[in-house]
């Protein structure tokens, strides 16, 4: 990079810390990529769900020089978001619905794209190699390249955690055409810790190091497109965008407080949110009140079913009125969580009574078949 024999990845994670990353790490694209296999057998098994894209992205996905093939170096950065509480405290607050704490901000990938943008036209001035960045919404699998990297290693729960700063880091990729000297990838640390998967409500870890998506609260709230499971509904509790619980029961948390003051800023709305407020929500309201959030990507008619599943698991019957009120919702979606969530609120007889007003009108086969459901309990 310049005629200088000091290490030019120095000034690189400098330059990288001025922008907010607690940590920058480099690897080269030459080493075996044993992330290939697990993807092909998660795909093989069914276990993206609705995720079709994967399948559909497999062939880029399988390394990163199969998206680029020009790239030799991999600059791996990581923003440490660990959260000010625990926040699996919120899941006792049943009135309210449970947000990601990823998703409390604004929207990260903008944030991390930004900085990502400013660092590599900068790199790109210095060596006069092409580059692109990411930040995971291109197919390139940035857990395996951060282990690769040594910023951490793919926990029984297949995030990464680091010894630094636990299960809390977002992670951003510049592939560069430039070759940088590697660091060192790192070991795995989890022993026979198995806290992780004890903690998933829904049960979505197959065995260590595996994930079901189909069985995942973050999946099934955020990426999933029809009614959820009845099975796994219980198990949503009161989270209604993403779930925490297996990154936040990691013990290698206790080191995410350094770095603390570089965290993205939370919005104290979006914590722990009243359940009946949010059933209230239009597409404009709700457009409104997540704008620059990654919230807004679900849409206003999935949130909503997510919200009534909260609404319906809280056994409140203060919150019987806002479930009413979406029986009428234009989404058929909607309706028929707001279904199955006041056949969980009501007594039998009032269920079967709104059984014999609603459901002589209704015409989708999907909120049909939640009103015989509530019927035959």
């Amino acid at each position: 990079m310049t005629t200088s024999t000091s290490d030019p990845r120095d000034e690189i994670r400098r330059r990288a810390a001025g922008l907010g990353f607690e940590v920058c790490r480099f690897t080269g694209l030459d080493a075996p990529w044993p992330a290939t296999a697990r993807l092909q057998a998660f795909l093989e098994a069914g276990r993206q769900g609705d995720m079709d894209w994967m399948a559909a992205t497999a062939d880029r996905r399988a390394h990163p020089r199969s998206l680029w093939p020009d790239a030799r170096s991999a600059v791996v950065l990581g923003l440490n978001y660990g959260p000010e509480a625990d926040p699996l405290e919120g899941l006792a607050l049943r009135d309210r619905g449970l947000i990601s704490v990823y998703a409390r901000g604004e929207d990260y990938h903008d944030v991390i794209k930004g900085r990502l943008k400013q660092l590599g036209g900068w790199l790109a001035s210095r060596t006069g190699a092409g580059l692109k960045v990411f930040v995971d919404t291109a197919p390139l699998m940035e857990k395996p390249l951060a282990h690769q990297a040594g910023l951490g290693w793919q926990g029984k729960h297949t995030n990464l955690v680091s010894r630094d700063f636990g299960s809390w880091l977002f992670l951003g990729v510049i592939l560069t055409e430039a070759v940088l000297t590697p660091d060192a990838p790192e070991t795995d640390h989890c022993g026979q810790c198995r806290a992780c998967l004890d903690a998933c409500p829904t049960a979505a870890f197959p065995a260590p190091y595996q994930l079901d998506a189909r069985r995942c609260v973050s999946y099934l709230t955020i990426e999933h497109k029809g009614p959820v499971d009845p099975e796994l509904r219980p198990g949503l509790g009161n989270r209604i965008y993403g779930c925490d619980d297996c990154l936040a029961v990691c013990p290698w948390n206790k080191f995410a407080q350094a770095g603390r003051e570089q965290r993205l800023a939370a919005r104290d709305d979006l914590a722990a949110p009243p359940l009946a407020e949010l059933a209230a929500l239009d597409d404009a309201a709700f457009r409104a009140r997540f704008a620059r959030s990654p919230v807004k990507r679900t849409g206003r008619d999935r949130f909503l079913r997510n919200v009534l599943y909260a609404i319906g698991n809280s056994r409140d019957p203060d919150l019987v009125p806002a479930a009413r009120a979406r029986l009428e919702d234009a989404s058929p979606l909607v309706r028929g969580a707001a279904v199955w969530a006041l056949g969980r609120l009501l007594p039998l007889p009032e269920t079967l009574e709104l059984a014999r007003s609603h459901a002589d009108a209704e015409t989708d086969p999907t909120v049909l078949a939640e009103w015989a459901a509530v019927q035959s309990t």
